[in-house]
């Protein structure tokens, strides 16, 4: 029997400004409440294994160009980290909150540059655990290949059974563009200037093509 992952890598899916402050989307809320449910699911473990923890990932991904990020605190990790521990988190395992990125390659990188995570304590006997929606695990799986050099039973799925209604063309389409735009690539710092690059050449293209 496959071993469970005792450290969770949770993505959000938004952060919603309002009138009343900050608040999460239904669909990074499903993802928190799923990565708790997980961690309950395998209480033992998580208590048994040193370094268990949960680090969850996200900073202002859904605001519009030049709008501020959310106050200290108010970050969708942060949010999410805060709602995890208000449902009884700390009796299982630490957590963690990566607050400064935008995409799920920046989710990434910037969990490793923070020191959050050691690729090299994953193995198929300690897997690293992926909390997210199914359609979005797949690009997930491919970016930690290319940044963290993790693939198969090094990670495990952790899929959010609450429905999330994204696209399937939208979602191939991304994922076909990681997997081209980031051949090569092989470290987080890399990751983080091809996107960047790829930002650019996107925008330089968007200029050119004629609005209809």
């Amino acid at each position: 029997m496959t071993p469970p992952a005792t450290v969770l890598l949770v993505f959000g899916r938004g952060v919603v400004a309002g009138d009343d402050g900050y608040r999460l989307t239904t669909e990074s809320v499903a993802r928190t409440e799923a990565a708790v449910a997980y961690v309950r699911a395998h209480a033992e473990a998580f208590r048994r294994a040193p370094g268990a923890r949960v680090v969850f990932t996200g900073g202002w991904p859904h605001g519009p160009a030049g709008t501020p990020a959310p106050p200290a605190g108010y970050r969708e990790a942060e949010l999410m980290r805060a709602l995890a521990r208000a449902a009884g988190l700390d009796a299982y395992a630490r957590s963690a909150a990566e607050t400064r990125s935008r995409t799920t390659v920046q989710n990434l990188a910037h969990t490793v540059q923070d020191g959050l995570l050691d690729a090299a304590e994953f193995t198929a006997q300690r897997p690293l655990g992926l909390v997210s929606h199914p359609w979005h695990l797949p690009r997930v799986r491919l970016l930690a290949a290319r940044m963290l050099g993790l693939s198969g039973p090094a990670l495990a799925d952790v899929p959010v059974t609450a429905p999330d209604p994204v696209p399937a063309r939208r979602e191939r389409a991304a994922r076909a563009f990681s997997r081209i735009g980031f051949l090569g690539v092989r470290t987080p710092e890399a990751s983080l200037r091809r996107e960047r690059a790829l930002t650019r050449t996107a925008e330089r293209i968007g200029r050119l093509t004629p609005r209809r």
